[in-house]
């Protein structure tokens, strides 16, 4: 019996190279170690369109079968869509089997325990590899348990749609880039239900990815996308990760726009609908959120980094919407949970509105906020972050310092964001100025000090 690599238990998920670190021997005992963590009688199973996916799904759930429980398999679904039937069917639990926006070489699974609660490195991943690794044995076969499969896809559309006054869409040209992920099943039954003109490309679920990776935060796999929409002058392109729970834009020049940006204009769509409301965003953002929620009247509560945490402090606060930079959009009528296709709904909701296209909504934003983007600096080992930390609050001790997640630093002209990736060792840094020379002065200051061998 070989051992399972604990490296593939991620803050978020479970996560590795196939078959290498992840395979059906490990997934057939985190099936197992899920149920009993749990207790659960009935779990919810769906997959992405890898090629290793149909095989870890299935061991999977022979782990799940092996202690008790029943296994509803909603077969090919989106990460957001789990979520959904998570709730909906009153499971105790939930497990997608994807890699999300990773390359090929990859694959894993998220999962969430009942209300799509998830489990995360601190609360559920950790202890299910502590199960794991006290209990190397075969599962033992406690009792008989059903398994069926089941469609939720007309129930899901349903519900998206609800988020939005159809009657209200305008009918915009749209380019939609399913980048051969699971977005290729939804995006068809959504858009037919539009009065847009739509133009698709890799819609055909596919886990080779031949056209491009599913990731569009990287620019080379957003160059289709972008030619489209400039060559046929459509309104707004619009591109989902491979498990479809989170979506990007670009405006009607090709232009990509920051998932600070994103978050600004979805909580000015939710203020609109739900006045005075709570609106949670993570201590990267641009000022351009909090500023837009104050204006319309909301309350804007920064939050540290991570889907975890923005559920536990959304249910808290009663948050009607909470926005990540990297493209994670949760929402408090969707069980508090992200999801990829409500945030592009709500954009052409409130384009329609205004009557504005993407790029004029975006505009005072662009002309008042000046961001870095996300710059990592690579570290020999984790445990040189404090020290760099340090040296950044000895150099800025006179500027606004606060300690949420990492370290953010604050002046009348300029602030910050710098912590360490959950996942890799990388120090990010996120930046932002009121002109754009601000901002490259400040950003190439911090990159030099964080990256410097004599602090």
């Amino acid at each position: 019996m070989s051992k399972i690599n604990p490296t593939i238990f991620k803050a978020y998920d479970i996560r590795g190279l196939y078959p290498s670190e992840v395979n059906e021997e490990a997934f057939r005992k985190i099936g197992q170690a899920f149920v009993s963590l749990l207790q659960a009688k009935r779990i919810a199973v769906g997959q992405d369109m890898r090629l290793s996916s149909p095989s870890l799904a299935s061991a999977f759930v022979e782990g799940a079968r092996s202690q008790g429980a029943d296994v509803v398999d909603y077969g090919l679904i989106g990460t957001d869509m789990l979520y959904y039937v998570t709730v909906k069917d009153q499971h105790d639990g939930g497990a997608e089997i994807t890699a999300s926006h990773n390359p090929q070489a990859y694959n894993g699974v998220k999962l969430v325990a009942k209300n799509a609660v998830p489990l995360s490195g601190d609360s559920g991943i950790s202890d299910i590899r502590d199960m794991i690794s006290e209990r190397l044995d075969s599962p033992s076969y406690k009792s008989k348990s059903s398994y069926s499969k089941a469609n939720r896809f007309n129930e899901y559309v349903n519900h998206v749609l609800s988020f939005i006054d159809i009657s209200s869409i305008k009918p915009f040209h749209l380019v939609l880039d399913a980048g051969s992920g699971i977005g290729g099943l939804v995006a068809p039954l959504l858009f037919d239900r539009l009065p847009c003109q739509t133009t698709r490309l890799c819609f055909e679920v596919d886990g080779t990815f031949p056209n491009h990776e599913a990731n569009p935060l990287i620019k080379q796999n957003r160059q289709d996308l972008v030619s489209a929409v400039i060559s046929s002058g459509a309104d707004a392109g619009i591109a989902w990760d491979g498990d479809a729970d989170r979506c990007f834009f670009v405006d009607g020049t090709g232009e990509f726009i920051s998932g600070d940006f994103v978050t600004a204009l979805l909580a000015e769509a939710f203020l609109l609908k739900h006045p005075r409301s709570k609106i949670i965003y993570d201590v990267r953002a641009s000022h351009a959120v909090k500023d837009l929620v104050t204006r319309h009247n909301g309350s804007a509560l920064m939050n540290r980094v991570g889907h975890a945490f923005f559920k536990k402090r959304m249910r808290e606060e009663d948050a009607v919407f909470g926005g990540e930079v990297t493209g994670h959009y949760y929402f408090r009528d969707n069980f508090y949970a992200d999801n990829g296709f409500i945030p592009a709904l709500l954009i052409l909701e409130l384009m329609s509105k205004k009557h504005q296209t993407l790029r004029e909504l975006l505009t005072p934003l662009r002309e008042q906020y000046f961001i870095s983007g996300e710059i990592n600096s690579t570290v020999n080992s984790m445990s040189e972050i404090p020290q760099i930390l340090e040296r950044l609050k000895t150099h800025y001790a006179d500027g606004t310092i606060d300690c949420m997640d990492g370290v953010s630093i604050e002046y009348d002209t300029w602030h910050c964001n710098v912590r360490p990736s959950n996942t890799e060792p990388l120090i990010r840094l996120n930046l932002e100025g009121n002109t754009p020379s601000i901002m490259a002065t400040r950003r190439d200051e911090i990159i030099a000090l964080i990256r410097s061998e004599d602090g």
